[in-house]
């Protein structure tokens, strides 16, 4: 029964990537820039800018990689977002709570060399609406797991029929600031100041 369930789920999924990818390249004429710097196996955490409502879909059919995106649970009354949930093993989030279930999940499925997606800014257009601050949960998933952090940006005006990109930056590794058991928030601030460093590099990229 559980193999024939995860068939259906993974021939969901190629057509959800068709439709979202063809979707995105017709209406929005998204250009792809970097896969080749997303390991094909391995933990991976994805951290993006976040602007609109499509990023999140917009990685998953793009990275080539099973992204696990971590969002907030109001997502799931939008019936869309619901259907991404289950086809793509979405990870719904508590904001305004201590959701602590939700931050193992991510963490089980990268020590299972699987992939997470999130966005560091908390919300959308976060970087700006929250004086440049970022949330730690990437960063302590990294430092927590060892997993490498793929920066992303998505670049352009994010309306129809204009240019726009998403660009995949090379993976970070930050083995070198775990060498305690114990996490120190002031290394999980300096990772995280690196991961946004990294994808505000990105966002000013010419497309």
């Amino acid at each position: 029964m559980e193999k024939v369930k995860n068939f259906f789920k993974s021939v969901g999924r190629a057509i959800v990537r068709f439709i979202v990818l063809v979707y995105c390249k017709v209406v929005y004429r998204v250009k792809i820039i970097g896969t080749e710097n997303i390991p094909k196996e391995g933990s991976l955490i994805f951290c993006g800018n976040h602007r609109t409502y499509l990023d999140p879909p917009l990685i998953i059919v793009t990275a080539g990689r099973h992204v696990r995106f971590i969002a907030k649970e109001e997502l799931k009354k939008n019936p869309l977002f619901a259907i991404l949930g289950v086809l793509f093993e979405g990870i719904f989030v508590k904001r305004d709570a201590k959701d602590i279930s939700a931050m193992k999940e991510a963490i089980k499925t990268l020590k299972n060399e699987g992939a997470i997606g999130i966005f560091p800014e908390g919300t959308r257009n976060g970087f700006e609406k929250n004086d440049g601050k970022v949330k730690n949960g990437a960063s302590y998933m990294a430092l927590k797991t060892g997993a490498k952090v793929i920066p992303i940006a998505v670049v352009g005006k994010s309306k129809p029929f204009t240019k726009n990109a998403i660009i995949y930056g090379k993976p970070i590794d930050f083995s070198e600031y775990a060498k305690d058991k114990k996490i120190e928030k002031e290394v999980e601030d300096k990772v995280s100041e690196i991961i946004k460093e990294e994808i505000l590099k990105l966002a000013n990229t010419e497309i």
